[in-house]
């Protein structure tokens, strides 16, 4: 049994996503660091597929296929859709941003979830990192602790991450939460937006305040782990009001 803990176990359900790299070699490291820690899906954000020949020479030829099957994305919200648990990395911290707390933190509460979800970590650019918007579609946030000078390469962030996720999911008292049936990101961003509109009929959001408020329920919700039977009915809430609210609004007209 120890020594079966000594190996990272595989993770089919666990992806890597690149948001804007700026240098093809970053994702051939990324890619070769992620398959030896049992993670073998990588996802681009990117405009277009960068130079490839760049990449696999980071990569080396047993992360080629890593390479070769990544998927390109427009944006981050495509990106995350099919995920039900993302972890957005940062070294920024702000008002309005999830609660921080270091990879080994992190890891410990995403372990269980990685075994029979489909679970994410997202990297940003190497200038910038992930912005707030990219990092509302995230349940966890994660930062990496450092001195005064801050400068970690993304592929030195993805390993940190990948070591943390590794180890936590195999200590011999890790549990495996059994439930498969969470919403995905695609689902949760479906019901937000019934939300906000529904918030926004009734005025409780107004333009200078609804990116906060928003903000807030989105960190509220993603605690409560929702279920997609949850996340549909809430949906199926908010569009009944909406409903209502045209009706009235369609009667107070005629009159």
């Amino acid at each position: 049994m120890a020594a079966d803990r000594q190996h990272p176990r595989h993770l089919p359900g666990t992806a890597i996503i690149l948001v804007g790299p700026r240098y093809p070699e970053n994702i051939g490291a990324a890619a070769r660091i992620a398959l030896n820690f049992g993670i073998s899906q990588l996802i681009l954000v990117a405009g277009e597929r960068p130079d490839e020949e760049r990449m696999l020479k980071m990569a080396t030829h047993k992360a080629a296929h890593i390479i070769r099957d990544m998927v390109v994305c427009e944006d981050a919200a495509e990106a995350a859709a099919p995920f039900q648990f993302i972890v957005g990395t940062t070294a920024r911290r702000g008002r309005q941003r999830v609660l921080e707390q270091t990879p080994r933190e992190v890891m410990a509460r995403l372990a269980p979830l990685a075994v029979n979800n489909r679970t994410a970590l997202m990297f940003g650019p190497e200038n910038t990192g992930l912005t707030n918007r990219e990092l509302d579609l995230c349940q966890f946030t994660s930062t990496i602790a450092t001195a005064d000078f801050s400068s970690l390469n993304l592929a030195q962030a993805v390993a940190i991450h990948c070591y943390e996720l590794a180890m936590a999911m195999n200590q011999p008292t890790a549990k495996v939460d059994q439930a498969s049936d969470y919403a995905s990101s695609q689902q949760l961003e479906g019901m937000y937006r019934h939300i906000e509109e529904v918030l926004a009929r009734t005025t409780f959001l107004g333009d200078f305040n609804r990116t906060y408020w928003m903000r807030n329920i989105r960190q509220f919700l993603s605690q409560v782990r929702l279920k997609k039977k949850e996340a549909g009915m809430i949906r199926g809430v908010c569009r009944k009001f909406l409903w209502h609210a045209g009706n009235r609004r369609q009667e107070t007209g005629d009159r």
